[in-house]
């Protein structure tokens, strides 16, 4: 069984509705995480879960909105460690240095923590594994493949293809339509792709804004992606701007007039089990 959960379904502008980027993926109650926004640890606490739980952590980039509390799930996973757990992490290349500098920035922390307690005998730790277009992990039945993605001029970036049994996820992270993406997403129970609304972006007179366009999916863009694909269900999330209440059908319908399967705008929490 795997069960797919949106952590956080926000961008890099606050809403206090939307957490950060944030996906958790449980396979017969394995628990993966993909990418770590802001407050990623409070909304795994809301699902039931802790980063302790956490068999492994696959971040799709290194922007801030997928990455900024990296900090909090490794420092919660040491200070509720009974035994010494490095945190395994995966990602583009890259990830080793981000990895280096998060935990150089705790220096002060550990070291305050570990002079108070006694059972605390250890500096927190991750093993780190960098990929870009190839099997991520795989492990008593579970296989999860690396793709390149394009997010330029954010690069490298990747998605990544969850397999168990004969069911298939993909978090796809944030990137235009790309080879790469189709061959993550090709016969997919389910694909999560993160989304914005030209239309709605377009009209803001914000030069740093109208930047997002040219290398985020439209809702549009997604619906092909899967109508392509042969996906079974497609999940929006992080979209750009985030839907005014009452609008979230607008989101739907763009993505319904290129794909005909089941459409979900997501939510913090929301979540999809496959059996």
């Amino acid at each position: 069984m795997i069960e797919v959960v949106t952590l956080g379904t926000g961008s890099p502008i606050p809403d206090p509705n939307r957490a950060g980027a944030a996906t958790l993926v449980k396979v017969d109650g394995r628990q993966f995480l993909f990418d770590c926004g802001r407050a990623v640890v409070m909304r795994m606490a809301g699902a039931g879960s802790l980063p302790l739980l956490l068999e492994r952590l696959f971040l799709t980039h290194l922007h801030s909105d997928h990455t900024t509390d990296l900090n909090d799930v490794i420092t919660t996973r040491w200070v509720m460690s009974p035994v010494d757990s490095p945190l395994p992490v995966t990602g583009p290349p890259g990830t080793q240095g981000l990895v280096d500098r998060t935990l150089a920035m705790l220096a002060d922390d550990v070291g305050y923590r570990r002079a108070h307690h006694a059972d605390l005998d250890w500096d927190p730790g991750c093993t780190v594994t960098e990929v870009l277009d190839s099997v991520a992990y795989e492990a008593d039945g579970v296989r999860i493949v690396a793709a390149p993605t394009d997010h330029r001029p954010v690069a490298p970036t990747v998605g990544y293809r969850i397999e168990a049994g004969s069911r298939v996820v993909v978090i796809a992270g944030d990137t235009v339509p790309c080879d790469g993406l189709d061959r993550l997403c090709a016969g997919a129970d389910v694909y999560v792709q993160t989304v914005l609304r030209h239309d709605l972006v377009a009209a803001v007179p914000s030069p740093r804004l109208q930047d997002v366009l040219d290398y985020h999916s439209t809702c549009e863009d997604a619906g092909r992606t899967a109508a392509k694909a042969g996906v079974g269900t497609l999940v929006l999330t992080h979209p750009v701007p985030a839907p005014f209440p009452g609008t979230e059908g607008e989101w739907v319908e763009r993505a319904r007039g290129e794909f005909t399967g089941d459409v979900v705008l997501a939510h913090d929490l929301w979540s999809i089990t496959l059996d």
